[in-house]
Formats: C-alpha cells, sequence, structure tokens
C-alpha cells in the first residue's frame, strides 16, 4: 500500500442522549453549518415519532429505526471478462449504519408538504415499526443480493 490508512474521525456523544449515534445524524442532516437548527430539527423528530409509538424512550425508538433499515449486505458490480455483475458482499456495520442514516435523511427529505421535523418523524416511525421507504430500500437490496448470490464467487 502506497498511503497510510485513514483514521476515523471520533464523534463525539450529543449534548441531550449522550449518543454518537444521535450526534451523527444531527450531522447527516445538517445543511449549511447550521448545527443548532439540524439539532431541533432531530430531536423534535425523535420526541414526536416516540409519543406516537407510546414509547417512554425516545432513543430507543431511534435506535431500533436505525436497526430496522440496516442492510446487512450490498451489491457491487465487478467487470469480469467484458460482463458486468452485481457480487454480493456483506456490509461493515458503521457503513450499514452510514447507509441506514442516509437513507432515512434522503426518504424524509423526499416527502412532501410538511416541516422537515414531521416528515423525519414519519420516516423514523415508519422504520421502527419495520414499514417506510428505508425498510423497503433495505430489503430490496437484500432481494438482489440474494438475486445474484450465484456471482459471489467474484469477490475480491
Amino acid at each position: 500500500m502506497r498511503r497510510r490508512r485513514i483514521e476515523k474521525r471520533v464523534v463525539h456523544p450529543d449534548p441531550r442522549f449522550g449518543s454518537r449515534l444521535v450526534q451523527r445524524f444531527v450531522h447527516m442532516v445538517m445543511m449549511g453549518g447550521k448545527k443548532s437548527i439540524a439539532e431541533k430539527i432531530v430531536y423534535g423528530a425523535i420526541d414526536m415519532a416516540s409519543t406516537k409509538a407510546n414509547s417512554q424512550d425516545p432513543l430507543a425508538v431511534f435506535q431500533k429505526a436505525v436497526e430496522n433499515s440496516r442492510p446487512l449486505v450490498e451489491v457491487k458490480s465487478r467487470r469480469v471478462g467484458g460482463a458486468t455483475y452485481q457480487v454480493p458482499i456483506e456490509v461493515r456495520q458503521d457503513r450499514g449504519t452510514f447507509l441506514a442514516l442516509k437513507w432515512l435523511r434522503d426518504f424524509a427529505r423526499g416527502r412532501a408538504g410538511k416541516p422537515m421535523k414531521d416528515k423525519l418523524a414519519e420516516e423514523l416511525l415508519a422504520a421502527y415499526q419495520g414499514q417506510g421507504s428505508a425498510v423497503k430500500r433495505k430489503e430490496d437490496m437484500h432481494k438482489m443480493a440474494e438475486a445474484n448470490q450465484a456471482f459471489s464467487h467474484y469477490r475480491w
């Protein structure tokens, strides 16, 4: 290897829940460096989702929503002898978490007609219940990996 390994940056826990996962999500939702606005959106969405789920612990609702939308396998394109194959590979835990957070954010942004806090709360609640767009994306990814299992020997 020519270059050294990139060190992972340490994300400090968020002030309210003391969770690194929530802080990562705040950073992901943040636009243009407006962290206080991102915190209001995320904390408000987590509170709304836990209220609608009739749960005492808002952090548990958020963690379960992320867990339900975290993929275990994904497909990567490999070019072998002029043909391109979709090769299923296992997803590392941190990448799976990243994908889950990204999907939750993107599908919440894609919803129409409400403030971001409400859209994010709806997406979190749907993921918590095992429904919603982020969970569907995970299931689609798993189906695609299963369908292309025959090409798993092209893994590198």
